[in-house]
């Protein structure tokens, strides 16, 4: 009699483990950290009115960086171009952060107006195939990156609801997860492109865009890309801590070590719950750069005399700039000091990382 296939499995299993655990991983469905299970209140109030959708954005992705003019550091900010910059992206951020709100307001709220309303947005975006150009510059393919981390983080929070938002909507979920994919894809041609010298903190941002949608699409070559990236993040971390690309930003050094926290935490969160840990990397290289950037940020002088320059600390003064605390102390058993750090800063909402960080990984430390 033919063996069972569990039971050929299991012989298989028990002559190489590694393999079996290889195999069960690569075969299992990616999700996302438990907090995006979260359901939506019960249903109070009435429906609320449906914002108008920003304007899908159709055209050639070819942005000023609000650095023009700026030397090798990018550290002085052009007033004039970074107004030309609001200007032309206006409508991408619109639906960045209007996203985020609907989807958090459905969840406080428990009205499937809400779900409507951003499915709508989305689905207008995906039928007009927004931000698909393959004509760009640099900062045009860093918008579309930032964009796609945006929808595909909030749209999580709907698909892995237990309150199953979309499950009546199948039409315009398969709209939307097409388009999601046909952005990730550019993506990831985008960023591949880049050359390895330069690939800094716009690099972790693309991977975090991909990973989110991944997950999303379920789709490994997605998840596979990510991780990637984000070893390779990992592995330029020096022994104190710093990353050498980020340094090189002289006055902003700080912030953009900070910058780079956010997604690298993220892709570590979303590996973890995949079955990949990868907090060991480069010697627990992400935890150093997490000890060496609580240091700067409480004494800065440590990042001065590092670079040889003062720190801009503009940056660093909305609490939802630290929103990576929330994976990281969930990754790491953080210290007393860094939870109460951690603490004096919640709620944490960025909507380029999913929303409320606070409300995703609550109840999630080590």
């Amino acid at each position: 009699m033919r063996a069972s296939i569990p039971f050929v499995l299991s012989v298989v299993c028990l002559m190489g483990v590694q393999g079996c655990q290889s195999e069960a991983r690569t075969s299992a469905h990616l999700q996302p950290p438990e907090g995006y299970r979260l359901a939506a209140a019960p249903a109070k109030g009435g429906p609320r009115e449906c914002p108008k959708t920003p304007e899908p954005y159709t055209g050639e992705l070819l942005f000023p960086s609000k650095y023009a003019g700026s030397d090798a550091a990018r550290d002085k900010i052009n007033p004039q171009a970074a107004t030309r910059y609001r200007d032309l992206t206006g409508q991408v951020q619109l639906l960045e952060s209007g996203t985020s709100r609907l989807v958090a307001r459905y969840l406080k709220y428990g009205q499937d107006s809400d779900v409507e309303c951003v499915l709508g947005w989305l689905q207008n975006w995906a039928e007009q195939d927004a931000l698909t150009s393959t004509s760009f510059n640099h900062t045009g393919k860093s918008v579309r990156k930032w964009a796609l981390a945006s929808v595909s983080g909030s749209y999580l929070r709907l698909k892995f609801s237990n309150s199953h938002p979309l499950a009546a909507h199948a039409e315009q979920t398969r709209v939307i997860e097409a388009w999601l994919g046909r952005l990730a894809d550019q993506v990831v041609k985008d960023w591949n492109a880049q050359p390895m010298d330069r690939r800094n903190n716009h690099q972790y941002w693309a991977a975090w865009a991909v990973m989110s949608t991944a997950v999303v699409l379920d789709r490994r070559d997605l998840f596979d890309w990510s991780v990637a990236q984000y070893r390779h993040g990992i592995d330029q971390i020096d022994a104190e801590g710093y990353l050498p690309l980020e340094l090189k930003r002289q006055t902003r050094a700080l912030a953009y070590h900070n910058y780079a926290m956010g997604p690298l935490t993220m892709i570590a969160a979303f590996a973890k719950a995949n079955g990949e840990d990868l907090r060991d990397e480069n010697d627990k290289g992400l935890q150093r750069l997490a000890t060496r950037l609580e240091v700067g940020v409480h004494q800065p002088k440590v990042f001065q005399e590092k670079t040889g320059y003062e720190q801009v600390m503009v940056d660093l003064q909305p609490n939802n700039r630290f929103s990576w605390l929330e994976p990281y102390c969930a990754l790491y058993s953080c210290s007393e000091k860094t939870n109460a750090w951690r603490r004096s800063k919640e709620p944490m909402n960025t909507y380029r990382l999913g929303g409320d960080l606070t409300q995703l990984f609550e109840g999630q430390l080590p």
